[in-house]
């Protein structure tokens, strides 16, 4: 093995969970100088967080060291739905939403990505025009106990929860999009694992060379106990603002920030061990190493003096001696309609004017302390607002405000 190829596996390696096989990637890369690296995302909803960084990030690093990217935006299995993780069959999109998602996706992607460097594919190229002959084909090469091997469909064979015949083609649609780009290597989080295995099979049975599976650990959110979801309320988009961003990052436990430092950054292992020891001796603040984890995601996706200028706002709000509101403050009317009824509910507000991801995330944050009303803290999920008044709501530790006039 050169030395050439030793450094980039070191970079490959970090953060992976799978690498399937490190003895073939080695003889891929002692081969082929460049090579076809691909990774799928299906555009059931517009809006990417840093659990999709993870792989972002995973294909950014392969990039850097000269290799091709392939990016595929799985419009065609879009609307079939991938059923991973699913315990029920997944509403399909419509070719309208999945087509609007994925532009919605691009102008997130070249966030990380070189738009220059970087190949996005559509798997309707190929799966679309195919005859009926060739999707039966397709089928013959696969068994139904070979299928049913995958967690969540043995599970919900066993509990008698149906699974339609459009779910089992997924994982073989994938595959042969391998098939189809030739790929080398092909990147997924954990729960795509079986996925990406059936396209290195199905690169054999059609004669292809079978591609290289690195997967990657899905993202714990800000909860510090859940995979990072925009409906579970616990996650950092990668559009956010600085100021936004910075004060999610800050709420996360102590223990969690190294797992956020191994799989969002690049910052060298020994630096990260050397603040952990700092950490444990008392030498060093735990504030000081959050500060810097925020940093080294914030600067891969916003202008560094963005950034600087964000910490200094946040910090200026959020002092116990001076806590101010920040001039730019949202500033909302609400109408009489809202309360034609009775007086509406703080949570259900908060959603309606997208302070909140949902009504249940607002609940839950009132629950447990994380909303002030003209800086009380309230814990009533049902509080509700009176006409007549001017309401400034503070979203806990994070400094997101917004003024309700009612």
């Amino acid at each position: 093995m050169t030395e050439e190829i030793a450094s980039q596996l070191e970079i490959i390696r970090r953060g992976t969970v799978d690498l399937i096989s490190e003895a073939e990637l080695t003889s891929k890369l002692t081969k082929k100088k460049v090579l076809n690296i691909k990774a799928g995302f299906d555009p059931t909803a517009p809006d990417l967080h840093l659990g999709h960084f993870v792989l972002l990030r995973k294909l950014k690093h392969f990039q850097d060291l000269g290799h091709s990217i392939h990016f595929l935006l799985g419009d065609f299995t879009g609307m079939i739905g991938d059923p991973t993780g699913k315990s029920e069959t997944r509403k399909q999109l419509t070719k309208e939403e999945v087509l609007e998602n994925s532009k919605t996706y691009q102008d997130q992607v070249f966030k990380i990505l070189d738009s220059k460097k970087t190949k996005i594919v559509f798997n309707s190229e190929w799966c679309l025009p195919m005859k009926v002959e060739e999707v039966l084909g397709l089928t013959a090469k696969y068994t139904v106990a070979r299928l049913l091997e995958r967690d969540d469909f043995s599970k919900r064979y066993k509990s008698g929860n149906p699974i339609s015949l459009v779910e089992f083609m997924y994982p073989l649609f994938q595959g042969y999009d391998s098939v189809v780009m030739e790929s080398d290597v092909e990147i997924g989080g954990t729960d795509q694992k079986f996925n990406l295995l059936v396209g290195r099979e199905l690169q054999r049975d059609y004669g292809k060379e079978a591609q290289c599976v690195i997967t990657l650990p899905l993202l714990v959110g800000l909860d510090g106990e859940k995979k990072m979801s925009k409906s579970l309320g616990n996650y950092v988009g990668i559009s956010e603002s600085p100021i936004d961003m910075y004060g999610k990052l800050m709420s996360i436990s102590d223990d969690l920030m190294w797992n956020y430092f191994e799989l969002l950054t690049d910052v060298a292992m020994t630096q990260i061990e050397s603040w952990k020891s700092g950490m444990k001796s008392g030498n060093i603040h735990p504030k000081i190493v959050k500060t810097e984890m925020a940093l080294a995601i914030m600067d891969q996706l916003h202008p560094k003096e963005e950034n600087r200028s964000a910490i200094d706002e946040w910090n200026r709000i959020h002092d116990p001696k001076n806590r101010s509101i920040p001039d730019d403050i949202q500033k909302v009317q609400v109408g009489p309609e809202y309360f034609a009824e009775k007086n509406p509910q703080l949570a259900f507000l908060l959603n309606k004017f997208e302070f909140t991801a949902s009504v249940s995330e607002g609940r839950r944050l009132i629950k447990n302390g994380g909303i002030y009303v003209n800086d009380e803290k309230i814990s009533d999920e049902a509080f509700s607002l009176e006409k007549g008044n001017e309401y400034t709501i503070r979203q806990g530790k994070k400094g997101k405000f917004i003024k309700l006039v009612t």
